[in-house]
């Protein structure tokens, strides 16, 4: 989806319904809150239930990743013509800085770097209490389709 001339309800439609009713995304119930257009920054929640859980009943760090994943994808997507190009993962590095064992995770997505054929982004997963949870960062190389 190319931004250009979308409102921001219709952008967070788009991306909360994007791939159907079965993705990873949705199994994780990974939920995009906001965009915003001016700052180049998306964000959204995912709840912390036994379902992303590791063993010892707290957050697995595989869970943390698709969620960084899913935002600094779906950010770069949105910032690019998709009928020209689409952004793929291609590098993530993902810290793992604090347990969690319940509630919901607010991650929020930023570039680094916004280039043609290449976007680094930065994507903080933080608590209810604003603790940051989990730092990574990810590149996107920009392919024609």
């Amino acid at each position: 989806m190319y931004i250009q001339n979308k409102s921001k309800e219709e952008i967070l439609e788009f991306l909360n319904n994007w791939g159907g009713e079965i993705t990873l995304a949705k199994t994780l119930e990974i939920k995009f809150t906001d965009i915003d257009l001016e700052k180049e920054t998306l964000t959204a929640t995912m709840p912390v239930q036994p379902k992303v859980h590791q063993p010892f009943g707290i957050l697995h760090g595989g869970a943390s990743c698709v969620l960084a994943e899913t935002m600094g994808s779906s950010l770069s997507n949105l910032f690019i013509d998709g009928s020209k190009y689409y952004g793929v993962g291609t590098n993530i590095n993902s810290n793992h800085l604090r347990s969690k064992k319940d509630g919901i995770v607010t991650a929020v997505a930023r570039f680094i770097r916004k280039g043609k054929t290449m976007h680094v982004s930065e994507i903080e997963i933080r608590d209810e209490k604003n603790q940051l949870i989990n730092h990574t960062t990810m590149t996107n190389n920009i392919i024609n389709r």
